[in-house]
């Protein structure tokens, strides 16, 4: 399921990238195809342990290793996010701020593009929704948020492929149709977006990686 951009082009402006799933499809999808089964939900049918929505709210579906966090600060580098530190967690599409994390804030952005894109990694209303679903996640809290950024990198099935090989160029391929700003194999955007370079993400993740494996 390819998400659908909630942008049209307008004259000028700065990012953050706007990215991930329309509401109103996805709501039609759901309505007529029932809950979506995510890989991790696949495994567990198998008999393997992994999140499902029948978890509590608090608890941590996708624990945080230094891998994961490794990918985590990589998709805010590549979003734009990861500069404001913590504040990147308040961040709208083209840099403004929202304050309350009970939520997300649905703030439509006028810029380049016209986004509702919030959060860290900068969700879409719909494509929150979802993952907050399925995670029972109670707010837009930073945890909340890390843990909605993994459920679609699992969704995409790329999470045990980058747990064992770290971020090559075939996750970023796949992770490319859910963040506008990873490259595809040909080095562009999936969404005809400002890209990062696959070098600079591999470069950036692997020195994150070293850093976070040095504080263990």
């Amino acid at each position: 399921m390819l998400p659908l951009r909630l942008r049209r082009q307008l004259p000028s402006g700065p990012r953050p990238s706007a990215t991930s799933t329309s509401a109103a499809a996805l709501g039609l999808l759901l309505l007529a195809a029932g809950p979506l089964v995510t890989p991790s939900q696949g495994r567990q049918q198998s008999g393997e342990a992994s999140p499902t929505a029948t978890q509590p709210a608090n608890s941590d579906a996708y624990p945080i290793t230094p891998r994961r966090r490794a990918l985590l600060n990589t998709i805010r580098f590549a979003e734009g996010t990861w500069k404001q530190g913590q504040e990147g967690y308040r961040t709208l599409y083209g840099g403004g701020r929202f304050k309350s994390l009970a939520r997300h804030p649905e703030v439509v952005v006028v810029k380049r593009y016209t986004s509702a894109a919030a959060g860290a990694y900068q969700f879409l209303p719909g494509t929150w929704r979802e993952a907050a679903t399925k995670l029972r996640l109670a707010n837009f809290d930073p945890r909340s948020q890390d843990q909605a950024a993994l459920y679609l990198v699992d969704r995409r099935g790329m999470l045990d492929h980058i747990d064992q090989q770290g971020l090559t160029r075939e996750a970023m391929a796949v992770l490319a149709k859910e963040w506008a700003s990873f490259p595809n194999l040909a080095g562009r955007s999936a969404y005809g977006q400002p890209v990062k370079q696959a070098e600079d993400l591999q470069r950036f993740f692997s020195s994150n990686l070293q850093q976070l494996s040095d504080q263990a």
